[in-house]
């Protein structure tokens, strides 16, 4: 296992703490994460997610995500013990669906 992918997996687990115990927006119900693609220099992070719901509440916990993207990076980085916290970008991910 290479370096990005045990930082991928971290990235993973604490992401996901982080979605159920520290952000609180309605809009951000049934989110599952999927995967983290990270770059092999480690600044840039795709978090793919799953939305168990219907489109216009997958497209509002989308928008949840994305506002609430500086906070979870900033919660991250206290977590992470890396130079730099990576950009993080949330992916959907349809592929369960299918």
């Amino acid at each position: 296992m290479t370096r990005a992918e045990r930082v991928g997996e971290l990235i993973r687990e604490e992401v996901s703490d982080i979605l159920r115990e520290k952000v609180f927006d309605p809009r951000i119900g049934f989110v599952s994460i999927t995967k983290v693609e990270i770059s092999p220099d480690l600044k840039n992070a795709s978090i793919l997610v799953s939305i168990y719901a219907e489109e216009k509440l997958k497209e509002e916990a989308m928008k949840g995500l994305y506002s609430a993207t500086g906070f979870i990076r900033k919660e991250l980085g206290k977590m992470l013990e890396l130079r730099a916290t990576p950009e993080i970008r949330f992916v959907r991910d349809d592929s369960l669906e299918q």
